[in-house]
């Protein structure tokens, strides 16, 4: 794996602590991912992945389907 990028995601639906383990376990399934940390109180989301396995579209994909929306930020 190439030097992984790191891309911020941002979500405003977090209702309770036990969302940044689904994420986080969600997101750390896809190839590619070498990280992911989710801040609950700012809903932000960082991912340390290999953008050629895993694109910001898989990224914004596992986070719905761990039930949660999310898009790409800038910071």
């Amino acid at each position: 794996m190439s030097t992984p990028l790191t891309t911020i995601l941002r979500s405003d639906e977090f209702s309770c602590p036990s969302c940044v383990v689904k994420i986080e376990k969600a997101l750390k399934a896809l190839p590619g991912v070498a990280e992911a940390k989710v801040h609950f109180n700012t809903g932000r989301i960082e991912v340390a992945h290999d953008p050629a396995a895993a694109p910001v579209e898989a990224l914004v994909s596992a986070v719905r389907s761990a039930g949660y929306g999310a898009r790409p930020a800038a910071f």
